[in-house]
C-alpha cells in the first residue's frame, strides 16, 4: 500500500514503520493517524511479520506532538470525538496488537508523540530524546491515553508533576523513571531495536500474543488479570508452538516454531 506520511519496510520478519513528516517534526495529523492504523492492521495480518518497530524520520523527532492547526477551532463535541476516534483506531489499537511493537524514540516525543510511544509495548530512546506531555500549556489535557498510561509506567506522583508542569525530561531521566527500557546513541538506536526484535522473533509468536493479552489485562478496569493469564496459559497447550517448543526442549534442540 502507498502512503503519504509513513514509510513501511519489511526485513526478515521485522517491519519498521517510519513516520515521515520531517518538515513538521513528524507531528500527528488525522491523515497520519489513519495511515498508521492501516499499516498496523496490515502488519498484524501479515504472517511474515513477527515484530514491528515504530520510529520517526530524521534525527530531531519521533513525533513532536499533534498537528494543533487541525483542531484549534474545535468545539466540545468535536474535541471529544477527536480523542475517542484517535484512541480507538491507533493508540488502543497498537497497545492491544497481537504482535510486539517497539518504539524507537529518536528525538522529541511530545504530547501525542509520547502517547503513541507509550501505546507501544516498550520503548528504546536515543540519547538526544526529550519526552513530555505539554498539553496543559495549551489549555487542554492529553487526549490519546496520556493521563492513563503515564501513571501506569512511571507512577502517579511523577505523572502528575510532568503533566501539571508541562515539563520535558531527557532520555536518562526517562530511563530512571522506567519510561524507556534502554538509552543508546542515535546511530545505534535502530540496530539495538532490531537486535531485540530478532531475539523476540526466535520465540513463539502465539505465546507472545497470549503474553500481551495477559499483561494488558492487568490494566483494564473490571478485568481480573490473573484469570486472563490462566486462560491464555491453558490455550497455549492447544497450539502447535507448544508441541514444538516442549519437544525441542526434551530433544535438546532449538525450536522451530510454526506460529500456530
Amino acid at each position: 500500500m502507498s502512503y503519504n506520511n509513513i514509510v513501511v519496510k519489511e526485513n526478515n520478519g521485522i517491519t519498521t514503520i517510519t513516520i515521515n513528516r520531517p518538515n513538521k517534526l513528524n507531528a500527528l495529523n488525522m491523515e497520519t493517524i489513519k495511515e498508521l492504523h492501516e499499516a498496523f492492521k496490515d502488519e498484524e495480518a501479515d504472517e511474515d511479520t513477527k515484530v514491528i518497530i515504530l520510529t520517526g524520520s530524521g534525527e530531531k523527532a519521533f513525533v513532536a506532538g499533534a498537528d494543533i492547526s487541525e483542531f484549534a477551532d474545535f468545539d466540545v463535541k468535536e474535541g471529544t470525538n477527536l480523542a475517542a476516534k484517535g484512541q480507538r483506531i491507533l493508540f488502543d489499537f497498537v497497545e492491544n496488537l497481537s504482535k510486539p511493537v517497539i518504539a524507537a524514540v529518536n528525538g522529541f516525543a511530545l504530547g501525542g508523540g509520547l502517547e503513541l510511544a507509550m501505546a507501544c509495548h516498550f520503548r528504546i530512546a536515543s540519547d538526544n530524546a526529550k519526552m513530555g506531555l505539554p498539553e496543559v500549556s495549551l489549555g487542554v489535557i492529553p487526549g490519546y491515553g496520556g493521563t492513563q498510561r503515564l501513571p501506569q509506567l512511571i507512577g502517579k506522583g511523577r505523572a502528575m508533576e510532568l503533566i501539571m508542569t508541562a515539563s520535558m525530561i531527557d532520555a536518562n531521566q526517562a530511563l530512571n523513571y522506567g519510561l524507556v527500557n534502554h538509552v543508546t546513541t542515535q546511530e545505534e538506536l535502530l540496530p539495538l531495536c532490531e537486535k531485540i526484535a530478532r531475539k523476540i522473533s526466535n520465540n513463539s509468536t502465539v505465546a507472545i500474543s497470549s503474553a500481551i493479552k495477559a499483561i494488558n489485562a492487568h490494566y483494564k478496569d473490571g478485568v481480573n488479570g490473573f484469570n486472563i493469564e490462566i486462560q491464555e496459559f491453558g490455550n497455549c497447550f492447544g497450539t502447535d508452538d507448544f508441541t514444538e517448543g516442549t519437544t525441542a526442549f526434551l530433544q535438546k534442540r532449538k525450536a522451530d516454531f510454526p506460529g500456530k
